[in-house]
């Protein structure tokens, strides 16, 4: 399958279309698409359905941008910024990749209060990815658990999902106390009529500690997630760049109905142990040396995805 082509030009406006009722989307072999539902366009729904439809255990490459504005780290101009995302995607593209995550990675320490500087430019940065790959499936994470900012930049920009922390269960973090967002989460989707963007929620997310929820089991934390409307649920390793227990990604996809993607620590020397997933993300494996504040390594990732395309036969 030849990969996406930049766009020579900006794409042409979306008509209406089918999607799952509720807004919901997915994959094919599970749920059958209702006509009718009143979703507010097919873009980001349809390129998800294709993905989900005709490739097992799709690769979302990690989109780590430099540090923002107000970001310790910060030293780019925001053309700079925008340019190497836009590198970036190319790289992933060049290389075969299913789908894109946009992330403010770099913004160390992250906050819980992410100012509006930060939106604004991470709006930015994802319409540029997306005039360039109009067909490629997009997300969007904004550190920290900044899940109704991602939401609104995924509406300006028709990306397709967010990522969400923070989603069921409260947890204690490295940026501090995490509570859960799904309530007021959903009920803003609503009130902005992004109903089409979906939400991929982390369940005993890395980098936290969940001995307040030490009695709920990840397959519990999954169910929560499904009952409470996510769209697909994430699991991980404790820490960005560690292996995900399979022992526990057979579990919350024996659990679930929706969409399971592993998170952190998928290579290619161990992805045969996870090819039971529905999607990987994957940023730092990507980069030279498997570090995430490298640069990318397109030979790490062409790679990677020729031998995920012999396993898919």
């Amino acid at each position: 399958q030849a990969p996406p082509q930049p766009a020579s030009s900006s794409p042409a406006p979306r008509s209406l279309g089918p999607v799952e009722a509720g807004g919901r989307l997915l994959p094919a072999a599970r749920v059958p698409l209702l006509p009718g539902s009143g979703a507010k366009g097919p873009g980001a729904t349809m390129r998800l359905q294709r993905l989900w439809a005709s490739v097992r255990c799709a690769v979302l490459g990690m989109v780590h941008l430099r540090a923002l504005p107000g970001a310790p780290r910060h030293c780019l101009s925001v053309p700079q910024i925008v340019d190497k995302a836009v590198e970036e995607a190319a790289v992933y593209v060049e290389a075969g990749i299913d789908g894109l995550i946009v992330e403010n990675m770099h913004d160390i320490p992250y906050s819980p209060r992410v100012g509006p500087e930060v939106t604004a430019i991470m709006a930015a940065i994802c319409v540029a990815v997306r005039q360039s790959y109009p067909s490629l499936p997009l997300g969007v994470q904004m550190l920290s658990a900044a899940n109704q900012q991602a939401m609104a930049v995924a509406l300006a920009t028709d990306a397709d999902f967010i990522r969400a922390e923070g989603f069921v269960f409260s947890q204690i973090s490295d940026e501090g106390f995490l509570d859960a967002c799904a309530s007021d989460l959903l009920r803003y989707r609503k009130q902005i009529g992004a109903e089409n963007i979906q939400i991929f929620a982390d369940i005993k997310k890395k980098h936290s500690s969940h001995a307040l929820t030490a009695d709920v089991s990840i397959a519990e934390t999954g169910r929560a997630a499904e009952f409470f409307l996510a769209d697909g649920v994430i699991v991980t390793g404790i820490a960005t760049g560690q292996e995900t227990d399979p022992a526990q990604l057979k579990e919350v996809k024996e659990a679930l109905k929706i969409p399971v993607l592993v998170g952190s620590g998928v290579s290619y020397e161990n992805m045969e142990q996870y090819m039971a997933a529905d999607g990987f993300i994957i940023g730092s494996h990507f980069k030279e040396a498997g570090y995430w504040a490298n640069e990318l390594d397109p030979e790490r990732i062409k790679k990677f995805m020729s031998k995920i395309q012999q396993l898919r036969k």
